[in-house]
């Protein structure tokens, strides 16, 4: 057989084994999807669904038209909403071993950068559960592939497909410009700027535009709100606040200790090599996040890339039969000898290391335990999640304590709603602090009989009072001496709180009853977007 009649199936082999990785990351998701509850975010996430819209205060519609989909064909059960963000970590799996093929990377290099995205930490935690965070790897790692393809091969047409998964990016999450701009930065500091002059690729950007024109124009008519929520976030300093080397600390935490060696070579590799343009990208987009808002998950949609150029490099540096571990050097009056050490250990070893510390880890970011269990393991390891938000904590880090106490939330609120007469009943409307509370209403409220919620949190404030008029409330989460500076009688009717939930979900139930003011027209007061 010929080398050129054998690389289909050495090329098939790295597929399997890509694959085969794509899938462990699958099933790992569909298996503990089905713990815990509802994340806090998806139950907003399931409310956006419901009112479909070109553009909602805090992210772009792509995740509520998926949420839509989801509920039209699978329903709203916790293993049908996870389904979709489980299937895109398992496609980004595939998609970095596709960068390592497309980098000119070998079986091993593919594997090794498929593997390196399934143990990453951080893709664990926001692969779990319905949010934006993990579809948005996929547009740009898309990209990013793109790009390769068009200083690999000079084909300027595949400009027009960038445009249309750039557009898509924008419509998924607005956080697209910035490894958009990133992208042309890289390439106006290189020599590969020549690939900007191309009929090609404007009519790429003409697609991106087209595609992304109604989030733009819905962004226009309400005044741009995502902006204005991100400006309050910053004042309220709700975000945890670090320094550039707790930032960089934090991310070689969240993509693997271990496999920081391989993005950081790949790092190296590609500011040196003739995608340049890809690695000055990295570097930007990531000065910019951390300027702008550095919270952590930010940045992970740019890593794939790296793991793929460093798997890469190190397939290259193990390719020979022996390396030295140490150079031959002259001590006096000692001549060291080198000591060598066969690259075929280092791979097997490397990788078990890897995927030792990963299982290590998982238990942190998958409701793999009990939360028994987790605490529990928790005070064993010592090891934790990164804090992304300065809220007060409960005995369970925050991606796993917003996962509780929803439905007895919704509950309690019913106990109390359906102790008014029938006729009240139909004049009450439930007023949430913030999308969590209301989302639960509208999730759970139709198997308790209660109407739909309102709120002044986030998209809840445009959709309004819903033609509540405040004689008659049923409001979560305030405080009574509040209350009763608003409205003719307030009394306290239950409490929620659940053991897991966090510290701030664990609040009052009060009735209350002739608003002082017609709501609709203190509707404004009640804006909360942060």
């Amino acid at each position: 057989m010929t080398a050129t009649q054998a690389k289909p199936h050495w090329r098939a082999g790295a597929g399997a084994l890509v694959g085969a990785l794509a899938a462990a990351k699958l099933l790992l998701h569909l298996y503990a999807g089905r713990s815990y509850g509802y994340f806090i975010d998806e139950l907003y996430n399931l409310a956006l669904a419901r009112h479909l819209a070109w553009g909602y205060v805090d992210v772009a519609p792509m995740i509520a038209l998926i949420g839509r989909v989801e509920l039209a064909l699978l329903g709203s059960s916790l293993s049908a909403i996870r389904l979709a963000p489980a299937l895109a970590g398992a496609a980004l799996v595939l998609l970095a071993g596709r960068l390592a093929r497309e980098l000119g990377g070998g079986r091993f290099a593919q594997g090794l950068a498929a593997l390196c995205v399934l143990l990453a930490p951080g893709f664990l935690a926001l692969d779990h559960f319905l949010n934006v965070n993990a579809f948005e790897p996929l547009c740009w790692m898309g990209c990013a592939l793109i790009l390769i393809r068009i200083l690999r091969t000079g084909n300027e047409k595949l400009w027009l497909w960038f445009g249309m998964v750039a557009g898509i990016g924008l419509e998924t999450k607005h956080s697209m410009l910035i490894f958009g701009f990133a992208l042309v930065a890289g390439l106006l500091l290189t020599p590969e700027r020549k690939h900007l002059f191309s009929r090609w690729l404007l009519l790429g950007g003409a697609a991106a535009f087209a595609i992304f024109l109604p989030n733009l124009l819905w962004n226009v008519q309400h005044h741009f709100p995502f902006l204005e929520l991100q400006a309050n976030i910053r004042a309220d300093h709700r975000d945890v606040s670090l320094s550039l080397a707790g930032f960089f600390g934090q991310e070689v935490l969240s993509m693997l200790p271990l496999a920081a060696p391989i993005w950081l070579v790949g790092l190296w590799s590609l500011l040196r090599g003739r995608y340049r343009a890809l690695g000055l990208a990295w570097a930007i987009a990531a000065g910019i996040i951390f300027c702008m808002s550095p919270r952590i998950y930010y940045l992970f949609p740019a890593f794939p890339v790296l793991f793929a150029a460093g798997a890469v490099q190190f397939e290259q540096w193990l390719a020979g039969p022996r390396m030295p571990w140490i150079k031959p050097v002259w001590i006096k009056p000692v001549w060291i000898k080198p000591v060598w050490i066969k690259p075929v250990w280092i791979k097997p070893v490397w990788c078990a290391l890897m995927i030792a510390m990963g299982a290590l880890l998982a238990p942190t970011l998958l409701p793999l335990l009990s939360p028994e269990g987790y605490i529990r393991y928790a005070a064993a390891t010592h090891l934790e999640q990164p804090r992304i938000e300065t809220h007060k904590l409960g005995p369970l880090p925050q991606l796993f304590a917003d996962q509780f106490g929803w439905e007895e939330m919704a509950a309690e609120v019913a106990r109390a709603y359906h102790a008014l007469p029938a006729d009240v009943q139909a004049r009450t409307a439930i007023f949430g602090q913030n999308y969590g509370q209301a989302g639960a209403i509208d999730l759970f409220g139709p198997k308790y009989g209660l109407p739909p919620a309102i709120s002044g949190h986030q998209n809840y404030y445009l959709w309004g009072p819903r033609g509540a008029t405040g004689e008659s409330l049923i409001v979560m989460g305030d405080r009574q001496d509040v209350l009763e500076r608003k409205c003719a009688a307030v009394r306290k009717v239950g409490r929620a709180e659940h053991p897991y939930s966090m510290p701030d979900q664990h609040i009052d139930i009060f009735y209350c009853q002739g608003f002082k003011q017609p709501l609709a027209e203190v509707w404004p007061k009640v804006k909360n977007w942060h």
